[in-house]
């Protein structure tokens, strides 16, 4: 028989390890529960103006890239830099990968850890108890001149120690666990961009209302300040009375006190987008376009109301939530039956370092250990109850996020169809209060009434002009809210369009 060496022959290690993946391949099932995702009550249909926009476009907003959905530069601009700069955003991605190193660690408990030893011991003689020797020295000289040699021994070896057959799925449930948060985290980035793209786009449509109201203050007062001058020197002249005098003075100074609030909020919506995009905003960003310009939407597709279930990230997120603590029942009910372990070991040792690589300085070694729980005083039951009311914790969240994302859009739908009746309102009211404050000045003018009836129609008009702008605001606003309601925003393109399916709920045994 040829000999064999540690370095140059198939090692016994080998056939423990195939063994071992043969018995992990027959203990694959688990002692999770069989999970049926939760159906909380919901409506089969939207509530309002749930129908609008799905023969304009066929496509569910989650599948509209948020480039195609804001078609501003300068918004496109800002929504980028805050995905790139947002200190939120890293933090959720920090997240993401401490999770997916914690799945990679239970993971690896699936496996031996094999590991390489060796080197040299060096022991005295028993009858030298306390001489001392240095290793490589032959000799050790006492005090009565007596020479003993020390005991060597040389060994080398690859094995593993103390590890579990997971012959009833505790370690494979604990992996699920992990694998679960891990897919947790990712869906709380995907909320996590959601939510960004939309706060900015918010603080964005907020910056043009506001720049919106400052352009009309500031028109306004001009033309105000020129009224009052012209006024002044009629009066001085005295073809005009004091009142009128002091009644262009009043409005002077409310129009003055309108355009300082303005700048005001405009520099405020600055600072929010300068803290939303994570940096200062560039000087070289494009022009912005005007109010009710940055999407070429008119209204989203609304799509079923199940179709939340797999486009909400905050849903999605919960349901991975759910599906962890549904693991960790697994690993409870595993903790009731018995753990195997093994230690394996395979490798050389001898007396002489000369002859260890040789047939017969091999050795090898196993160490089966079955540990059996007998009595733990409540442990693992406990570990047990509290992991079953986790889990009915969790679908109760699971169920109240689902019930909350449905409010959230038919809310959003609801308001859809008032904000777009109000646009046409005020956009009928502008023109009236334009036109009845052209004839109060057309009448002053002739001297047919006093001028107290043109400030009075004049202040009517900036009235409604103001309200206006608050209501287109408010109507873009909500667009937004519905593409974010909707789960769309995660991606930057958009996807081709298909029909949703859908989804029936997911069994995991």
């Amino acid at each position: 028989m040829a000999p064999q060496s540690f370095f140059g022959r198939p090692l016994r290690l080998r056939s423990v390890v195939m063994a071992v993946a043969a018995t992990q391949a027959l203990s694959a099932c688990t002692m999770i529960p069989k999970y049926t995702r939760p159906t909380p009550p919901l409506a089969t249909t939207w509530p309002g103006y749930a129908k609008t926009g799905e023969s304009i476009l066929p496509k569910v907003a989650a599948d509209i890239g948020w480039r195609d959905f804001f078609v501003d530069p300068r918004l496109q601009a800002l929504i980028s830099i805050a995905l790139r700069e947002n200190r939120d955003l890293r933090t959720s991605a920090a997240n993401i990968a401490t999770a997916q190193g914690q799945y990679d660690v239970q993971h690896a408990g699936l496996f031996p850890t094999i590991s390489a030893t060796g080197g040299p011991m060096y022991q005295a003689p028993s009858d030298a108890a306390g001489l001392s020797f240095a290793p490589g020295l032959d000799t050790d000289k006492t005090g009565s001149g007596m020479a003993r040699n020390p005991f060597r021994y040389y060994s080398g070896g690859i094995g593993f120690s103390s590890y579990e057959i997971d012959l009833f799925g505790r370690i494979r449930s604990l992996t699920k666990e992990a694998a679960e948060r891990a897919l947790y985290q990712q869906e709380n980035m995907r909320g996590m961009v959601i939510s960004i793209v939309s706060q900015v786009a918010m603080a964005y449509i907020t910056w043009l209302g506001d720049r919106d109201t400052l352009a009309l203050a500031e028109s306004t007062l001009a033309s105000q300040q020129n009224s009052l001058k012209l006024t002044q020197d009629k009066y001085n002249h005295g073809e005009e009375n004091l009142l009128t005098v002091r009644q262009l003075e009043t409005q002077v100074q409310q129009s003055a006190t309108l355009r300082t609030d303005a700048l005001r909020k405009v520099e405020q919506d600055e600072n929010l987008i300068t803290l939303l995009i994570g940096s200062p905003i560039p000087q070289n960003l494009p022009a912005p376009l005007p109010l009710g310009q940055q999407s070429v939407l008119a209204d989203l597709p609304a799509g079923l109301p199940s179709d939340l279930l797999a486009r909400r990230p905050d849903i999605t997120a919960a349901e991975h939530d759910l599906l962890s603590s549904q693991a960790s029942i697994g690993a409870a009910r595993a903790a009731f039956f018995p753990r195997l372990t093994l230690t394996a070991t395979d490798g050389v040792s001898s007396l002489q370092f000369h002859k260890m690589f040789t047939s017969a300085a091999t050795t090898w070694g196993l160490n089966p250990s079955l540990q059996i729980p007998l009595w733990t005083w409540g442990m693992n039951s406990g570990n047990l109850k509290a992991a079953k009311a986790t889990r009915d914790g969790k679908i109760a969240a699971y169920e109240k996020t689902v019930q909350t994302a449905f409010r959230e859009v038919a809310d959003a739908l609801a308001a859809r169809k008032a904000y777009l009746d109000e646009n046409n309102q005020m956009s009928n009211l502008v023109s009236a209060a334009g036109d009845a404050y052209r004839l109060a000045k057309l009448r002053y003018e002739t001297g047919t009434d006093s001028y107290l009836t043109t400030l009075d129609s004049q202040r009517y008009y900036l009235q409604a002009q103001q309200s206006q702008i608050t209501v287109a605001v408010a109507k873009y606003q909500n667009l937004v809210t519905i593409y974010r309601a909707l789960g769309g925003g995660w991606k930057e393109s958009s996807a081709p369009a298909s029909r949703v399916i859908n989804p029936t709920p997911q069994k995991a045994g």
